[in-house]
């Protein structure tokens, strides 16, 4: 089935006491990094904190009563599980939701909360949807699916349309990928509008089916491994997204691990934004991958802000760390009266921030007569970082960086 404009339009009206209409936010650090005007659509603070809403609620706006009464079922990393909870529940419709086993807990919590009934199956969101299926033709419910379904597309693509209203001279969106759903609706709306304009995907290198798929010329299905940006870990593409996209979108890029980290720590940051995984990956795509978008005008499409609080946590250790502002160094001292006050003194001659120190004379490995110490230190930068080291070595201290 074609999608048009036209069905883009009618979803925009039938969503318009549903969901927000977001804001679109020029970002000036992010315009320095990457030498163009960068634009942030902040889908993260749509209600249930992601684009799901939009195609989950135009499907279910449309079912007939007839199809109503058994309920709906749907397959979710968690998004899109929330967007058909809440759609389900505005009008009084039963909705089960199977989510993957390893789904965020916040996510589960969350649709939980807006009514569904939740069922916990498979470690990916592949495995999740073949069970409901199999819960589909038990129960007869309506199964809605999160990418590869007309309607759905129709309502992710009233994005498209809210940035060109916003900002009518767009040149590129760069938009997250994971079955297509969100890519496809964005890039008729937009290409229908203003055929110059360039759509790029972005995907994570761990789980990049739909990036493969278009450079293989056919569907292709990716065992990958696991990735922060667990809401476009999706093993195989749909074949309507797939045409769509084939026709549409200009490029796929993918972006590993680190950079969808850093991009969430920067968005933090830089930007006051919390997002999810999948969310940074357009501006981790932007500051890593596109360097032929200078002077443009850019949009990053941040698709949603449900991030664990636990996994937040680590991706802010680690990016700490990997920017030098938080390093663990450690050494042996002298088991003797002010020699840790002696080191201590040292590192703060630097400037740097002692958040934790552990002291440890028993273990096997020290040597009698020492004490090995572990330092925690807050530093500015790299740059930081190594005048610490340097200044140890000048003061004969042997240390590893953990």
């Amino acid at each position: 089935m074609e999608i048009t404009l036209k069905d883009i339009q009618e979803a925009k009206s039938s969503l318009r006491n549903a969901v927000y209409k977001t804001s679109l936010v020029h970002n000036t650090t992010f315009s320095e990094m990457a030498k163009s005007s960068i634009y942030l659509k902040m889908e993260n603070l749509q209600k249930t904190g992601s684009f799901k809403l939009r195609g989950a609620f135009n499907k279910i706006s449309r079912l007939p009563e007839k199809d109503r009464k058994n309920g709906v079922i749907a397959s979710s990393a968690g998004n899109h599980a929330q967007g058909v909870a809440m759609a389900a529940t505005s009008y009084g419709i039963k909705s089960t939701i199977v989510m993957p086993k390893h789904a965020p807990l916040s996510k589960i919590a969350a649709t939980k909360s807006y009514g569904a009934e939740v069922i916990l199956y498979g470690d990916v969101y592949d495995e999740a949807y073949e069970k409901a299926k199999e819960i589909q033709k038990q129960t007869g419910a309506v199964f809605i699916h999160p990418f590869n379904d007309p309607e759905v597309i129709a309502g992710q693509g009233t994005i498209g349309l809210e940035i060109l209203e916003d900002l009518p001279d767009t040149d590129i969106i760069v938009v997250p990928v994971g079955g297509g759903g969100l890519i496809s609706g964005v890039a008729i709306a937009a290409k229908s509008i203003k055929p110059s304009i360039k759509i790029i995907g972005t995907q994570a290198k761990n789980m990049p089916s739909m990036a493969e798929s278009i450079s293989q010329g056919h569907i292709t299905t990716i065992e990958g491994v696991p990735t922060i940006a667990d809401g476009i870990a999706v093993k195989t593409p749909g074949e309507l997204t797939f045409n769509i996209i084939k026709h549409y979108v200009d490029d796929i890029i993918t972006v590993d691990e680190d950079e969808i980290a850093n991009a969430i720590l920067l968005l933090m940051e830089r930007a006051k934004v919390i997002s999810e995984g999948s969310g940074a990956v357009p501006v981790a795509a932007i500051l890593n991958r596109l360097e032929y978008i200078e002077n443009k005008k850019v949009v990053a499409l941040i698709s949603g802000g449900n991030i664990d609080v636990n996994m937040l946590s680590r991706i802010i250790d680690k990016g700490l760390a990997k920017s030098g502002r938080r390093i663990l160094i450690d050494t042996l001292i002298p088991d003797k009266p002010g020699t840790l006050g002696i080191l201590l003194n040292r590192v703060a001659e630097t400037g740097a921030n002692v958040l934790s120190v552990t002291h440890n004379r028993s273990t096997r490995d020290i040597p009698i007569g020492y004490a090995k110490v572990e330092l925690e230190l807050e530093t500015a930068d790299e740059e930081h970082a190594e005048k610490i080291k340097k200044l140890l070595l000048l003061n004969n201290y042997n240390f590893l960086l953990l």
